[in-house]
């Protein structure tokens, strides 16, 4: 069993790097703006986005699946949920975000996304069965969200608000998520990704 004391908890941000890989904004943020944030990011143009993501992922693809939303809004929803930039957070981004579809997403699409993701995505952006156990875990979270479709919410008019007003807009419950971080940490144990989820 994953030991999850504190004494071995490493840290659930980091803020201060241009390495993608290591970015992670964390839950314990709430009194910073979201831009304050989200200038911190360290993330792909909309160029370098490979293009069965944009395929599916951009609303403004005759193909997008419910829950596709544009890139800045993306990385918002990122901070919002404490999540970093490796697939595992990806692919628990875009679960959350496709589970606040709620009525407008049915079981075929959320299989097509999966299939998608493992498949047809190419690296670095493809999804293991590991990335997908944390899509799943977020769609449900996404989708008990007393908040509908988080995608269709104006992120550019939240940037200058503190995190934890725009998560309180928003239903994001960060509670819950800790809890559904310690049951991905215990599902995927031992991987950069869970080892640095907040879970306290």
């Amino acid at each position: 069993m994953t030991d999850l004391s504190l004494e071995t908890r490493p840290a659930t941000s980091n803020m201060e790097t241009d390495d993608w890989r290591e970015w992670n904004p964390g839950l314990d943020n709430d009194e910073l703006t979201l831009r304050e944030v989200f200038d911190t990011l360290p993330g792909a143009g909309p160029d370098e986005i490979d293009q069965m993501v944009r395929l599916l992922e951009n609303p403004a693809s005759p193909y997008a699946l419910p829950g596709a939303v544009r890139l800045r809004h993306h990385d918002c929803i990122h901070i919002l949920l404490g999540r970093g930039l490796l697939n595992q957070d990806e692919a628990f981004v875009i679960g959350y975000t496709m589970g606040t579809a709620k009525e407008h997403i049915n079981e075929e699409q959320v299989q097509l996304f999966r299939l998608a993701a493992k498949l047809l995505y190419k690296p670095p952006y493809r999804m293991t069965d590991n990335d997908l156990i944390a899509f799943d875990l977020a769609f449900a979270l996404g989708n008990k969200s007393p908040y509908r479709h988080i995608y269709k919410f104006d992120f550019d008019r939240a940037m200058d608000l503190d995190i934890g007003d725009v998560r309180r807009e928003l239903g994001i419950n960060t509670k819950a998520l800790k809890a559904a971080f310690r049951e991905e940490r215990l599902l995927l144990p031992g991987n950069k990704a869970s080892e640095r989820l907040a879970i306290i």
